[in-house]
């Protein structure tokens, strides 16, 4: 699930793992799999960077990266 911002200002949730597509008409819209449009206020690059953060999260694109100084080479 991602946190996105719709464009009154309200937060609410999508479950990335649905997500079609995303593009700026220039408002970002995001299309779900079943056909439903959301457009938030978010940019097309925030809202990459939350799904491959949610896919890693779930470990969906390999193994996550660590933060912290006891992850550090």
């Amino acid at each position: 699930m991602i946190n996105v911002t719709r464009l009154n200002g309200k937060p609410y949730v999508i479950n990335a793992i649905y997500i079609e597509t995303i593009e700026s008409f220039p408002d970002t819209t995001i299309t779900l799999s079943n056909g439903r449009k959301y457009v938030v206020k978010e940019s097309e690059e925030e809202v990459v960077q939350l799904v491959i953060k949610f896919y890693q999260t779930v470990n969906l694109l390999g193994l996550q990266q660590l933060e912290g100084p006891e992850y550090e080479k």
